[in-house]
């Protein structure tokens, strides 16, 4: 079947109309009146597409439409029909083998920005003219609390937020990833960064009578428990779900299935659906997500076969369509509180995870997409001394760019159903992620992919043998051992070391954890001084090139270093910041260039970056060009020479907030360090005499006016922030506020709100303050 559209666009001279249909880009042909047509063959009559309208200028897209066009084709001489809330479809013909249509562009509702990737000449209010700018809260779904909820944050409750949010005149809601984490079952699953699925919701954000579950006296008398505690019941709140959503599934889940709403949903995410719920079967079966260990006495699942698979799925029929009513329930709720926004005038901001679970069912069904030999992570930073290592296997971006990166465009398709605009978390990633060693616990060990190494020869000239394993092996003589040790040295010379060198049970972090394994001091001390020791090098060997060697990040604070002469001292200086500093700048540009140009004109959204930490030079450069928003954050100025950044210089393109998730809120943060908050208090705030021992309300209020004066497009700021301005209603302790703590490996990620959303509405002096301020600001 010949589906032919037909849209009236004025265009400016080089511009171009195309339209986009999954992973493919469809130039039209321009006529008389504006015009434009494009012509599709080989589809389906009854097949639903989905399709949405770019201009393109230079290579790039420069505007796009606000929502895709729905349209299913027709069927037994039924007309085409356009989804549920979309446009009106004008049908010129239809027959047995061809359609033709006309459509119309879907614009931005008034107030919010047009949609392009990248933005063009600055984003302005189609109403006034003037360059447009908004306000939002960042806070996590998992986080919210309202008095219909159950113990946790759920989809639903997003629409009380976006009330909230349209009251106080704010546009923007940004939320924490959402994909299902569920790996272990346990709290260890509450890192929204370590999915199981890059395109499945986390059955905790759902809303159980929306799915079915009846509002009984046993759903009512769990919902109150959980909804009494402080904090999220991550095990309870997420087990007693799947008890009534699988009583819910028995009573509704054929009817559901049959459904045409179903129906749809399944074939338009047909690519990932059904593995996703056989992996779920698959990892409840044999009780880990560890696919490498799912070797049973009739079949082999630890690497993934789409046939084997199937006969799995067939013969586990109604545990998989158990997880494939759930992800359906998800993805109705979801999208519902997406149109709830859009019809206030707010847009939802979502987050894009760097990585992806090591065993997650995007890396079992196509390992040759991951390095699952090495683990992703961060230098060492202001979060983390050692580095931050978050195990995820790092991307093998050579074998994604052989199917012009299709895993990733699908996944920001599936992305754009919910979201207008999104965090592209550590958006360095993309220049070159941080590469640990599976064999390594810190990320101190870890080296830049890709990246330019020396070789040994190179390293030779500038007095560094690298054949002696001098450099790159941990050296221990007595004064380190007694230094490190103390009055265990005695034991760990006898046990863990020969010939100053470590024994082979003990040469590595992996092997240290679990040796040591215990809590108890000494274990502790003898863990924590080993892993110090395996740290202690000057360079690290390039794991697939041999002879090729990494500087060790932050290497001048070893004892190896502490050790040169000064003639090889200053040789590795030059090396180190020649390497840190200079010498990738051109190449991860080069790098970066393969992929985001791609990326970013495949979707819609509005692209924001985190570019905290490490920036080489390039970053900003590419960020500008292709209106990536940078983060600023006033405690993490980009400029070194600032102690404090001054949200009055930040530029347009960016997001400006107080706090992330990863730092303590304002109130925590001021009581933190006395010195710093002396500085703050005078330089930034110009008070006098000695700093307040506490972030008092009028202080809070006037950091959070000089964001929102800030030229950023967004000021998006933490809910706890928000509320920090009202000695009423904010939380009695700050340090109960924080959401994660990066330093800790595995945190509890279970922050909720001290107050419901209901009572927040019903909070008028407060709400009043909020939109006098957001609009004064003239966001």
């Amino acid at each position: 079947m010949k589906l032919i559209t037909h849209i009236e666009y004025h265009t400016a001279w080089g511009q171009g109309l195309f339209m986009r249909m999954g992973g493919s880009l469809l130039p039209l042909e321009y006529g008389a009146g504006d015009i434009w047509t494009a012509s599709i063959d080989r589809l389906k009559p009854g097949q639903t597409i989905e399709y949405r309208y770019e201009v393109h200028q230079d290579g790039y897209c420069i505007r796009t439409e606000w929502e895709s066009h729905v349209l299913t084709l027709p069927v037994a001489g039924k007309s085409p029909a356009g989804r549920k809330g979309d446009r009106p479809v004008e049908v010129l013909s239809f027959s047995r083998t061809r359609v033709e249509i006309r459509d119309g562009w879907h614009d931005v509702p008034a107030g919010l920005p047009f949609r392009s990737a990248p933005f063009r000449d600055g984003v302005f209010n189609a109403e006034s003219g003037r360059t447009w700018k908004a306000a939002g809260t960042a806070v996590p779904v998992f986080s919210l609390r309202s008095e219909k909820s159950f113990g946790v944050g759920e989809f639903n409750d997003l629409k009380a937020l976006v009330d909230w949010a349209s009251l106080t005149g704010q546009k923007v809601i940004q939320i924490l990833p959402v994909n299902d984490t569920t790996m272990t079952g346990t709290w260890v699953d509450t890192y929204p960064y370590k999915a199981n699925s890059s395109f499945a919701l986390h059955p905790q954000f759902i809303h159980l009578p929306a799915a079915g579950v009846e509002e009984d006296g046993e759903y009512i008398r769990i919902r109150e428990e959980l909804n009494a505690l402080p904090e999220e019941d991550y095990e309870r709140v997420n087990n007693e779900k799947h008890r009534l959503l699988r009583k819910a599934f028995a009573k509704t889940g054929r009817k559901v299935l049959s459904s045409a709403g179903y129906r749809r949903f399944a074939e338009e995410n047909i690519s990932w659906l059904r593995p996703y719920a056989v992996f779920c079967v698959l990892r409840d079966e044999f009780g880990t997500a560890d696919f490498t260990l799912w070797k049973g006495a009739d079949a082999d699942f630890s690497v993934y076969d789409a046939k084997v698979a199937e006969e799995y799925a067939a013969a586990h029929r109604k545990d998989v369509d158990y997880y494939c009513f759930v992800q359906y329930h998800l993805h109705v709720q979801l999208l519902e509180a997406r149109d709830y926004a859009r019809s206030k005038g707010v847009m939802f901001k979502g987050d894009l995870p760097i990585g992806v679970g090591r065993t997650s069912a995007d890396a079992w069904v196509d390992r040759r997409l991951f390095n699952m030999d090495s683990q992703a992570g961060a230098p060492p930073d202001a979060f983390s001394t050692e580095g931050q290592n978050w195990e995820f296997p790092t991307y093998n971006w050579d074998e994604m760019a052989k199917d012009g990166y299709t895993w990733w465009k699908s996944r920001m398709a599936k992305m754009a159903q919910y979201f207008d605009a999104f965090r592209i978390d550590h958006v360095l990633g993309f220049f070159r992620i941080w590469e640990i060693p599976r064999t390594a616990v810190h990320g101190l060990l870890g080296h830049f992919n890709p990246a330019l190494p020396y070789s040994s020869e190179e390293l030779a000239n500038f007095g560094f043998d690298m054949s002696s394993g001098k450099y790159s092996e941990p050296y221990m003589d007595d004064f380190l051992i007694d230094g490190v040790f103390g009055p265990l040295a005695s034991a760990v010379r006898k046990k863990c070391i020969r010939n100053c060198r470590l024994r082979p049970e003990y040469s590595t972090q992996k092997k240290v954890a679990a040796m040591f394994p215990g809590d108890d001091p000494d274990s502790t001390l003898i863990r924590n001084g080993l892993m110090h020791i395996i740290d202690d090098v000057l360079f690290v060997e390039d794991p697939r090139r041999k002879g090729w060697w990494h500087p060790r990040i932050a290497a001048q604070y070893t004892y190896r270093y502490s050790h040169l002469d000064e003639y090889r001292r200053r040789a590795f200086d030059r090396l180190y910041d020649d390497f840190f500093y200079h010498r990738h700048n051109a190449f991860w540009k080069e790098s970066a260039m393969k992929k985001l140009p791609t990326l970013l004109t495949s979707t819609g959204m509005l692209a924001c970056g985190e570019d905290l930490g490490m920036i080489p030079a390039c970053v900003p450069e590419i960020m500008h060009e292709y209106q990536i928003l940078s983060l600023e954050i006033q405690r993490m100025p980009k400029n070194p020479a600032e102690t404090f950044a001054d949200p009055a210089h930040y530029p347009y393109y960016s997001v400006c907030t107080t706090s992330t998730h990863d730092m303590s809120p304002l109130r925590a943060w001021w009581e933190e360090d006395r010195a710093v908050t002396a500085r703050f208090w005078h330089e930034v705030i110009g008070g006098q005499g000695d700093a307040p021992w506490f972030c008092e309300p009028w202080i809070c209020r006037r950091i959070v006016e000089k964001h929102l004066a800030s030229p950023s497009m967004l000021a998006v700021l933490p809910l706890q922030d928000w509320l920090s301005m009202d000695g009423e209603l904010r939380f009695e302790d700050p340090a109960k506020e924080r959401i994660n703590v990066p330093a800790v490996p595995h945190y509890y990620w279970r922050y909720r709100m001290h107050l419901t959303l209901e009572t927040l509405l019903s909070c008028r002096e407060f709400n009043d303050n909020v939109r006098e301020m957001i609009a004064s600001s003239g966001r």
